[in-house]
């Protein structure tokens, strides 16, 4: 499948399996797995309304998997729109035990690869 031959209803589907990002051990938890997911440019705004940078994120998530992770997780009113050719803004809350927020993932679709170009977590009143 290449970029041009994407559909909306493909991309949505092929993106909902990677939300939330970063928390698919299928997809990989080590720093080079990580590493590949993300843009050359991405960054992140976490829930606390901090920005954070690409080295951050990962030396973050390098060591939150130093161990293995068992999380359990809910995503409901999942939505994506596509921005520009093979650009993707995914939508949706996640509820981690309780935790809810809403999340917002930019995602860019390049060659045969998806990268994670911006994401942002709203924590939301419970």
């Amino acid at each position: 499948m290449t970029a041009s031959t994407l559909t909306i209803a493909q991309a949505s589907r092929m993106i909902a399996a990677r939300e939330p990002i970063f928390h698919h051990p299928e997809l990989g938890t080590s720093r080079a797995a990580f590493e590949a997911m993300v843009d050359q440019d991405f960054w992140e705004v976490g829930a606390s309304g901090a920005k954070y940078s690409k080295a951050f994120v990962l030396d973050t998530l390098q060591a939150r998997h130093a161990e293995p992770v068992v999380e359990t997780f809910t995503v409901s009113d999942f939505a994506c729109r596509e921005l520009a050719p093979n650009l993707y803004l995914a939508t949706y809350q996640l509820d981690q035990a309780g935790r809810l927020s809403r999340r917002s993932t930019i995602w860019r679709f390049a060659g045969s690869a998806w990268k994670i170009v911006y994401h942002q977590g709203t924590l939301m009143a419970a």
